[in-house]
């Protein structure tokens, strides 16, 4: 791949064009998937409803299907933000355009909470604004729904173009929706804190990690790439301070693997501590590691409770 001049990638970023490419495998899967859904859900309306209203509201269930088919492992596409996210903004538009005469007033106010809601209650799905619009401006058949306008045609549609994602993603391991459901069968091999230190793992192999995946990410390489620098730093500010190894205390790494170390010597300049494992991992075991090193693996001084291990008080 050719290095971007700094005229095109100043474009790229401005604009926030994607470069990242996955496969023809992968965009044909999402087509497809995104013609069964919609597909269901005209099925269904036809029986239910017609004209400008059924348009508008096919047009958010459509906005849906883009994010379940081609962005299954996105947070706006997993269940709770597609169920909540369509069902309280149609309670915010039927609202609306219950008690709001002016119809501006009502679609623009009906878009606002619906967007307020999301937010508190956690479920943020875009194509929520457009169902709370279609509740406002969809003319006389859906305002006489009333509030049965959540239950059909919003939920059904919901539900319906829900188990189409679940069904139709289940038999390709890397889109098994929802995302839950994918770590059901698949297991990491092995943990990447073991494989490198933070520092060693550059942009450029989280673009390639992205590629590999061969599924569209909802998040770009440079805002995973800050996430691992803050993530590394919070590690760092886990573990102890070198000042904080005493000789004669008890200290642990806490998590899966833990054990509890005691140090029982060390050099004359502190650059060397010898340790023996009280507890846990490699039981009766001994070590002898720098300080540095072993300032980095303990999480915690801890000291003996009975037969158990706790912190240390502050």
């Amino acid at each position: 791949m050719t290095k971007p001049t700094p005229l095109k990638k100043f474009i790229v970023e401005v604009l926030g064009i994607d470069l990242d490419s996955v496969s023809h495998h992968e965009r044909w899967l999402s087509m497809l998937g995104g013609f069964t859904g919609i597909f269901a859900i005209l099925l269904v309306n036809n029986y239910f409803l017609s004209g400008w209203g059924a348009v508008l509201l096919i047009a958010s269930i459509g906005s849906s299907a883009v994010l379940l088919f081609a962005v299954p492992h996105g947070k706006p596409s997993q269940p709770w933000p597609l169920i909540g996210g369509h069902l309280v903004s149609a309670l915010a538009g039927v609202t609306c355009a219950k008690f709001i005469p002016d119809s501006h007033l009502a679609a623009a106010l009906a878009v606002g909470l619906a967007i307020g809601a999301m937010h508190y209650l956690r479920c943020i799905h875009p194509p929520g604004g457009a169902t709370a619009l279609a509740a406002v401006i969809g003319g006389e058949q859906l305002h006489a729904l009333g509030y049965q306008f959540l239950i059909m045609p919003v939920l059904i549609n919901v539900v319906i173009i829900l188990l189409v994602a679940v069904l139709f993603n289940f038999p390709f391991p890397a889109r098994r929706y929802p995302q839950g459901l994918q770590h059901l069968f698949v297991h990491e091999i092995e943990d990447a804190t073991e494989l490198m230190k933070p520092q060693e793992i550059h942009r450029e192999d989280i673009a390639h990690a992205i590629q590999e995946l061969d599924i569209v990410v909802d998040v770009t390489d440079e805002d995973l790439a800050k996430l691992f620098r803050l993530a590394a730093r919070q590690a760092r500010n886990r573990h102890l301070a070198v000042e904080q190894i005493l000789l004669g205390h008890y200290y642990s790494n806490g998590g899966d693997q833990w054990s509890v170390r005691q140090i029982v010597d060390e050099s004359m300049d502190r650059n060397q501590l010898i340790y023996r494992i009280v507890a846990g991992t490699e039981h009766r075991g001994t070590g002898v590691c720098t300080l540095d090193e072993f300032a980095r693996w303990a999480r915690y001084e801890v000291i003996r409770d009975g037969n158990h291990w706790q912190p240390a008080p502050a």
